[in-house]
């Protein structure tokens, strides 16, 4: 037991508690946990630094091993994540969580209990504090930093690309909290930090003005000048600059013995001879306001590296309730003080429930009376209306918001000609117009994390009620979809009522034909997601409209244009022009190029829609697409051995080798899932059945073993529904190698049994044979040998009279394994190889890597190690090749054995260990042997 540590500041006191801004530590109760090597630590930094969000497995592949990772860098970062998920079930329930989520895995966890993010909360809570209060919290942000950021992975990618940054943090925070002694008049007490920060950091200009400035409170004007000539001198001669415009400004009034720097600065106010009005119109900023950290930033970098000669335009998108106009004001507030001129405002309208757009003109009118221009002085025509607000905003810093725009004919009149002067635009659309032809720059908004609307349910409802019900207020934060809109409501609803359970609310909403109106409090669209959605759906173009209605039947989560093509009976390109519209309109999005999503509750938005006489038919037109090019792709991972085909009537889908049929699984295996489930709910049973049979060939190789089981079982209750004693023989052989496979021996033998009962009263060979060779897999494995042996010798007998040399393959297998523990290698060895070129003749990559592995642990035993090992070594390349992570573990598995019986200790630990990793990350029961003959080694070492 390692000792207890000290606890950082506002560190939860029990639990978890994780650190990077150090050395990275896993804390459990105050206790440090081991977490393992340097690639588990770097891949566990890269989800700790962003909590609740899906990080990639292609972006953590590159973390670990950037440019160069081994063929199964997938199965191992599986394995890495297994090991993770055992240490953080010491948390319980409510401890951080790993989830398997495309593409990659998401961390589920408390953000406080990330010390990075309390030091970012700090930060941010610091800005607008007063002097003291800002030293005292900056301060405490400081304490958290333990010494250099990840030291322990600095060799690693991650900490290239992650370390600068959290550094770059805790030296703003730094300089922050100089500022804010600076404003309390301690110059005195800083100037020895400084001068020792000066030294350390000789090229942050800020660091230097503040130095330059203590030491002048404190009497020391040519120390001052000094250090602003000794930094001009090291920047001419290092980096060919002089120094930036705020420290010559410094330096002048350090000359001048300016009284502005004897005390604090002040906000000038304007002079009273001021003839023009310095128009405020900003709505006050929304209460509550959380998150969009991001996005803040990338607007306060557009203004402090704006460029001269044109003015800045920004534009906000994003779904409607996203928050565009909340984020609009609440950093237009923020930043009002860059814009002494003044501040303008503008609803446009451009999605109202109750009144049209507002015309250029009219806003053009409004404008030009808040800057002082006469009614009867604002001419008639629109161009002069704009040439006379261009006039007056001419050489003056003024920020125009001009919220809910429609189209970018709205908004170009409205555009200031001053390079002084800012306009940022809120839309619906992506007005990527405006982005061409004006230069805006167009910032996507997406809905709030998990922790962010947590936190808004707090701001906008009752304090402190998520935190009773975490569970629940996670599970709230997911039914509205991170909407703002929907939060703030349901927030409302709970404030209303505060005896009611956030728990209660959940029940409610997780009915989805009853969410929407939950969500509503009145009939007033800023209040209500319905009547929010309803604007922007009565936009659009008629055919646009009956294509979203018929997205709210897609089963899944994403969707490409050739499924929406079959979904809406049109060509792929024509299903790609009506994405692309309804994409612009934010109500569809694309997560990655050529694959599109929808809000949850647009999906909800868009069922409610249907009108319910074409819902079958466009239902099994796009079940049939999913057959058709499943069907196409599982012929290239294995032999089929069924009588099921769906060829397509027009072009063959774009899948031509292996590795496209793979990532085509891969990418549509959430989507195949629900697709399956809601065959089978709607009654389409043959389509539900047939579908889950397609996916055989890929489950052999990729092993979800929950989803296996979820989508065969749904498959037979289809089978059975309809008396297809066909689909019920395969349903419960799939079944049946699904619980084999998983450890499960007693439920995968009952489906066996039950298959061949059915295919017996069928009178059907074949498919009885089938079942005795499954059958003979599990009994082997219980250890019933004679009852295997006799089932694998009549399934031998039957295929070899009806010729069928692939299923005999898999009696000559099975028999072999029987042969194996009855001590007959010569003659198991011999039914191996001959299994072995039957497979090979059939192509089926995934059944050759189990035989040539069981081929070399029967050399192994017979004492033959090089055959053994080129057995295993031939098998690891079949299995990569194909993808099967399983066949990759039994092959490391195996030359571990190899190594053992060699007396290379060291090779054998570090085979068995890769195979464990894999087996761990498969949920493979295979994992207990493999740790037990390492636990077995450790002794003998």
């Amino acid at each position: 037991m390692m000792a207890p540590h000290d606890r950082s500041s506002g560190a939860p006191a029990a639990g978890f508690e994780f650190r990077v801004l150090g050395p990275l530590e896993v804390l459990v109760d105050g206790v440090a946990r081991p977490v393992g090597s340097s690639q588990v630590r770097a891949l566990l930094t890269c989800l700790l630094l962003e909590p609740n969000q899906v990080v990639s497995m292609d972006r953590l592949i590159d973390t670990i091993w950037e440019h160069d990772p081994p063929a199964s860098a997938r199965t191992i970062v599986q394995g890495y994540v297994s090991r993770l998920r055992k240490l953080f079930a010491e948390g319980g329930a409510d401890g951080p969580e790993i989830i398997t989520r495309p593409p990659g895995y998401l961390l589920r966890v408390d953000a406080e209990r990330i010390d990075a993010h309390r030091a970012r909360a700090l930060i941010d809570r610091a800005h607008g504090l007063g002097p003291a209060e800002r030293s005292r919290v900056l301060a405490e942000a400081l304490t958290l930093w333990r010494g250099a950021v990840l030291a322990d992975i600095a060799d690693s990618r991650l900490y290239q690309t992650v370390a600068p940054n959290l550094e770059d943090l805790r030296l703003l925070a730094l300089e922050e909290r100089i500022d804010a002694d600076l404003d309390l008049g301690r110059h005195h007490q800083l100037l020895l930090e400084l001068s020792t920060l000066v030294n350390r950091y000789p090229l942050r200009e800020r660091l230097t003005g503040q130095l330059m400035l203590a030491s002048y409170r404190a009497g020391h004007r040519a120390e001052a000048q000094a250090r602003y000539h000794a930094l001009r001198r090291r920047l001419s001669d290092e980096l060919g600059l002089d120094p930036g415009p705020d420290l010559r400004e410094l330096y002048e009034k350090v000359l001048r013995d300016d009284p502005t720097l004897r005390s604090s600065p002040r906000r000038a106010e304007p002079a009273l001879g001021v003839k023009r009005p310095i128009p405020a119109e900003l709505p006050p900023a929304p209460a509550g306001f959380v998150g969009r950290d991001r996005e803040l930033a990338a607007l306060d970098r557009l203004l402090a590296e704006r460029e001269r000669g044109s003015s800045l335009l920004a534009v906000l998108t994003g779904i409607a309730g996203v928050g565009k106009s909340a984020l609009a004001l609440t950093w237009a507030h923020r930043v009002e003080h860059e814009f002494p001129d003044g501040q303008l405002y503008a609803s446009l309208r451009g999605y109202d429930s109750e009144r049209g757009p507002l015309s250029p003109g009219e806003a053009l009118s409004s404008m030009l009376k808040a800057l002082g221009v006469a009614a009867e002085a604002i001419p008639v025509e629109l161009d002069d209306r704009a040439a006379l607000y261009r006039s007056m905003l001419a050489k003056r810093r003024v920020l125009v918001l001009l919220d809910n725009a429609r189209d970018p004919d709205q908004v170009r009149p409205l555009l200031p000609g001053s390079a002084e002067s800012m306009v940022l635009v809120t839309s619906r659309r992506r007005l990527d117009a405006l982005a061409v032809r004006s230069g805006a720059t167009v910032l996507p908004l997406e809905t709030l994390p998990t922790e962010s609307a947590i936190e808004l349910l707090d701001r906008a409802g009752v304090p402190g009620k998520s935190a009773s019900e975490p569970v629940a207020a996670a599970q709230l934060a997911d039914l509205c979809g991170g909407l703002p809109l929907a939060l703030r409501i349901a927030a409302a609803r709970l404030a209303a009522n505060p005896a009611r359970g956030v728990s209660d609310l959940v029940h409610e909403l997780t009915d989805e034909r009853n969410r929407l109106h939950a969500l509503d409090i009145d009939d007033d669209a800023d209040t209500s997601v319905r009547r929010a959605f309803d604007i922007s759906y009565r936009s659009l173009h008629p055919v646009h409209a009956e294509t979203f209605r018929l997205l709210g039947l897609v089963p899944g989560h994403t969707f490409t244009a050739d499924a929406v093509a079959a979904l809406c009976d049109t060509d792929p390109p024509g299903a790609q022009r009506r994405l692309r519209a309804l994409a612009l309109a934010h109500l569809v999005t694309e997560p990655e190029p050529d694959r599109f999503g929808m809000h949850d509750l647009l999906r909800v938005y868009a069922r409610d829609l249907l009108s319910g006489h074409d819902e079958p038919a466009a239902l099994r037109r796009l079940l049939h697409h999913y057959l058709v090019v499943a069907d196409h792709a599982r012929r290239f991972l294995r032999p089929t051995r069924d009588e099921l085909h769906f060829p397509s009537a027009t072009r063959p889908p774009r899948i031509h080798d292996r590795t496209q049929a793979l990532d085509w699984f891969d990418a549509e295996w959430p989507n195949l899932v629900a697709a399956v489930r809601a065959a089978n709910a709607r009654g389409m049973h043959e389509e539900a059945w047939q579908l889950a049979r397609l996916q055989f060939n890929y489950l052999s190789v990729r092993c979800p073993w929950e989803d296996w089981i979820r989508v065969y079982t749904d498959g037979l209750a289809s089978a059975r529904a309809v008396g297809d004693p066909t689909g019920e023989v395969l349903m419960r052989a799939g079944l049946g190698v699904a619980h084999s496979r998983s450890g499960r021996l007693d439920e995968a033998l009952a489906h066996y049994e039950a298959s061949y009962r059915v295919a017996q009263a069928n009178d059907d060979a074949s498919r009885r044979a089938m079942t005795q060779i499954n059958m003979a897999s599990v009994l082997f494995r219980l250890q019933r040998y004679d009852e295997a042996k006799a089932h694998c010798q009549d399934a031998l007998r039957v295929y070899r009279s009806l010729g069928d040399s692939y299923f005999a393959a898999g009696a000559l297998n099975n028999l072999a394994m029987v042969e194996q523990v009855n001590g007959e290698r010569e003659e198991a060895l011999a039914h191996l190889r001959e299994a072995e070129a039957l497979y090979r003749a059939a192509d089926d990559l995934d059944t050759l890597a189990m035989v040539l592995n069981n081929c070399g642990e029967v050399c192994i035993e017979l004492g033959r190690l090089d055959d053994g090992e080129r057995y295993h070594h031939e098998a690891l390349d079949v299995a990569l090749k194909c993808g099967s992570a399983m066949r990759q573990a039994a092959a490391y598995l195996g030359l571990g054995d190899a190594a053992r019986c060699r007396g290379d200790l060291a090779v054998t630990r570090t085979r068995w260990e890769t195979a464990l990793a894999i087996f761990e990350a498969e949920g493979s029961p295979r994992a207990a042997e493999v740790r037990e003959r390492l636990e077995a080694l450790a002794k003998t070492a």
